[in-house]
C-alpha cells in the first residue's frame, strides 16, 4: 500500500507473529512487542507498557515503533519471497507402531492413536464422494487475515477422515465442514470451541445419535466426524501448535472432537435449524458455530410450582454470564421445546424475540464491557437505562436434541457462522 507500518503485538503472540511474517516471505519484518496481557489493564498500566521497554528486545518501545516507521529498510529487510511448506515423504516404510509414533512426534494427531491412512484405506474413503481427489475444497488458517491460508483438496480431507476413524459415508459431511474454512483450533488466547449442527435425512442414513446421550461419546459418526474436524484443522491449516498457532491459556477438552449435534427433527415441535437458514426440509446441511463453549443449564424456573415450568425464564437466566463477543446457541431436549410451545412459543423465532427483548443490560455496563462495539448505546442514553444484551434476535439460535429422559437444556456462548450443503459433496 505504500504506507509505513509497525506491527504492535503482545509477547504472548511472539512466535505466531514471527512465523506468520516468515511464512509470508518477511522473516525480518519489524515487529514491536508489548507485555501481555492487555485485557483488564487500566489506562495507567497501558501507558506504562508504552513508556517501558519492548520485552523481546529490551529497547524503549516508543522509540522502537518510531524507528520501525522512519528508518530506511536494510538490504536484507527488503528481500521478499515465499516459504514452501513441506508435506513430508510421499511414502513411509516401517512398522505400524513406528508410523504411529511418527505422526505423534510431528504433531499430526490429537495425541491419541489414529487409523493409519494406508493407500487401501484412502482409496476406500474416496469412494464416499463423487468428487475428484485433486479437487480444491477450500482454505483454512489458525486466524483468518492474520496467518496464511493453506489450500487443501478432497484427498487431503479424506486422509484426515481415515485417521479419525471415519467411514466413507461420513466423508461428504466432513468435506462440508472443511469447506467452511473454519478451524476448530483458533490461535486466540481464549480457549474457543466449535460446533456443527447437522440436519436432514443423512442423520438417519449415518445412524447419528440425536437421542439419549446425543452429545456424548456414544456414536461412531458423531465422534468420528468431530474428530476429523480437529485432525484436518491441525494438518491442513497448521492450527493447534501450542505457543505458535494455538494460544488458548487453559485449553478446551471440547476440541478433541468438537460439538457435533444432529438435530432431533422427529421429536421437535419447531422448524429445523437448516430450514431457518434457507434450506429445504429434505436437504442435508451442516451449520457451524464458534464461541466459548457450552454448559448445562438449570431446568425451568417454577418447576413443581407452576403448571408449566418457565423454561424461557430459565434460559434467559442461564445466558446472563455470556459475553457479547458471541451469541447464544441453546440446545433443548424435546421435552423443553414442547414445554416452551405450551407456554406460547410456537416457533424458535418467537422465543428468540422474547429473549432479546427481556435479556437486558444497563447502558453503563454495556459501555464498559469487553467487545462492547457489538452494542454501544449513544452518549444521550442514561447510564441506568436498560438495553437489550444482543442487538438482534438473530443472535439466539436453538437446536432440539436429546432423549426425553429429563427436561433439560444446555447453553453455549457461541455464534452462528455459516451453513453448507452436504449433498453437494456426495
Amino acid at each position: 500500500m505504500g504506507f509505513p507500518t509497525a506491527p504492535l503485538v503482545t509477547i504472548a503472540f511472539k512466535d505466531l507473529a514471527k512465523s506468520n511474517a516468515a511464512s509470508r516471505g518477511m522473516p525480518l519484518e519489524r515487529i514491536c512487542f508489548t507485555p501481555h496481557p492487555v485485557w483488564g489493564k487500566t489506562d495507567a498500566e497501558m501507558y506504562a507498557y508504552l513508556e517501558g521497554n519492548d520485552p523481546v528486545t529490551g529497547k524503549p518501545l516508543m522509540k522502537e515503533i518510531t524507528d520501525a516507521l522512519t528508518l530506511p529498510l536494510t538490504a536484507d529487510e527488503k528481500k521478499t519471497g515465499s516459504v514452501d511448506i513441506s508435506t513430508g515423504p510421499p511414502t513411509y516404510t516401517d512398522t505400524a507402531d513406528a508410523l504411529q509414533q511418527y505422526y505423534l512426534d510431528n504433531g499430526m494427531t490429537d495425541f491419541m492413536q489414529i487409523v493409519l491412512p494406508t493407500d487401501e484405506r484412502l482409496a476406500a474413503m474416496l469412494k464416499g464422494t463423487s468428487h475428484k481427489p485433486d479437487e480444491i475444497v477450500g482454505k483454512m488458517s489458525p486466524a483468518r487475515g492474520s496467518y496464511p491460508d493453506w489450500q487443501f483438496t478432497v484427498k487431503h480431507v479424506a486422509i484426515n477422515a481415515v485417521m479419525a476413524g471415519a467411514k466413507p459415508e461420513y466423508l461428504p459431511t466432513i468435506l462440508a465442514i472443511a469447506e467452511t474454512g473454519l478451524t476448530s483450533l483458533s490461535s486466540s488466547t481464549n480457549s474457543f470451541a466449535t460446533a456443527a449442527v447437522i440436519n436432514g435425512p443423512i442423520r438417519d442414513t449415518l445412524n447419528m445419535n440425536y437421542g439419549i446421550g446425543a452429545m456424548g461419546p456414544f456414536s461412531q459418526p458423531n465422534a468420528a466426524i468431530g474428530r476429523a474436524w480437529t485432525m484436518l484443522s491441525r494438518n491442513l491449516s497448521n492450527s493447534g501448535i501450542p505457543g505458535q498457532t494455538y494460544l488458548g491459556t487453559l485449553g478446551n477438552s471440547v476440541n478433541y472432537n468438537n460439538l457435533i449435534i444432529a438435530e432431533n427433527e422427529k421429536n421437535s415441535p419447531w422448524t429445523p435449524l437448516s430450514v431457518q437458514k434457507g434450506f429445504k426440509q429434505d436437504e442435508n446441511v451442516v451449520s457451524v458455530f464458534v464461541g466459548f463453549s457450552i454448559s448445562q443449564g438449570q431446568g425451568g424456573i417454577g418447576l413443581g410450582v407452576k403448571p408449566v415450568p418457565q423454561y424461557h425464564e430459565a434460559i434467559a437466566y442461564n445466558c446472563i454470564p455470556f459475553g457479547p463477543l458471541f451469541g447464544a446457541l441453546i440446545v433443548c431436549d424435546p421435552l423443553v421445546a414442547q414445554g416452551l410451545v405450551e407456554l406460547g412459543y410456537k416457533t424458535k423465532e418467537q422465543l428468540a424475540d422474547w429473549l432479546q427483548k427481556n435479556s437486558l443490560i444497563s447502558a453503563k455496563n454495556a459501555r464498559s464491557t469487553l467487545f462492547a462495539g457489538r452494542w454501544v448505546p449513544d452518549a444521550n442514553t442514561p447510564d441506568d437505562a436498560l438495553i437489550p444484551y444482543y442487538r438482534s434476535p438473530d443472535w439466539y439460535n436453538f437446536v432440539v436434541v436429546g432423549g426425553q429422559t429429563n427436561p433439560y437444556h444446555m447453553v453455549g456462548n457461541m455464534s452462528y457462522r455459516v451453513s453448507i450443503s452436504i449433498d453437494k459433496w456426495a
